[in-house]
């Protein structure tokens, strides 16, 4: 069954009401995240991965990403699109703030100067809440991402992607591989040349919390 973006809003917004807080979601995300990605790549001991972490909830999943990619010992170094002052939530705060202390992830913020050639790329860019044209920095990680020849996995939606009509903004990322979370957003799969493998991830939110709203 295929949902819509605000439906999925207010599912993980009753979820969180119901005390399951949008930060176990968020981790629960970017663990399924990493087991699609491992699954697909086998062993990533030593492979370079670049994260792209916009300042939503979508670079919150990414962040969570990057903490257990550093568990399966991958070199991980993680570019926010902004200064950490920026970042948006509660959540995405509260994961950053791990991620400073751990010296296995590399941090980057604001900066494109990389002295390795990316294995794979996570685009944890934008995620449901796009509208109008795509500006910087995102437009240029958009742009770097699409000209790297490496393995590219996106959270949620691929960047520039619109999840509920399958319409895109003035730029877009091509993934390989896209997990997106709970249920199927009606627009996604209308771009399999954009998402490439295409699975949905249960996260934890109790079937509950679609009372009222399914």
């Amino acid at each position: 069954m295929e949902i819509t973006v605000d439906q999925m809003y207010k599912i993980e917004n009753k979820g969180h009401d119901m005390g399951f807080l949008k930060k176990f979601m968020m981790e629960n995300a970017g663990a399924a995240s990493v087991r699609r990605l491992v699954d697909k790549l086998g062993n990533i001991d030593s492979k370079n991965i670049l994260i792209f972490v916009g300042l939503g909830n979508n670079g919150g999943d990414g962040l969570v990403m990057a903490r257990h990619l550093a568990g399966y010992n991958a070199k991980v170094t993680v570019l926010l699109l902004g200064t950490p002052d920026k970042i948006k939530t509660e959540e995405s705060n509260w994961n950053w703030s791990i991620l400073q202390k751990m010296p296995s992830v590399k941090l980057v913020s604001g900066d494109f100067d990389f002295d390795f050639k990316p294995d794979v790329i996570v685009d944890g860019i934008l995620g449901t809440g796009i509208t109008g044209e795509i500006r910087e920095p995102y437009a240029s990680a958009i742009n770097y991402i699409n000209q790297t020849d490496c393995y590219k996995f996106a959270v949620d939606v691929p960047s520039g992607l619109d999840p509920q009509t399958g319409e895109t903004a003035n730029i877009y990322t091509k993934c390989d591989m896209t997990v997106t979370f709970h249920k199927m957003k009606q627009g996604i799969p209308k771009r399999k040349d954009l998402t490439g493998e295409l699975y949905a991830e249960k996260i934890g939110i109790p079937p509950e919390a679609e009372e009222d709203i399914l």
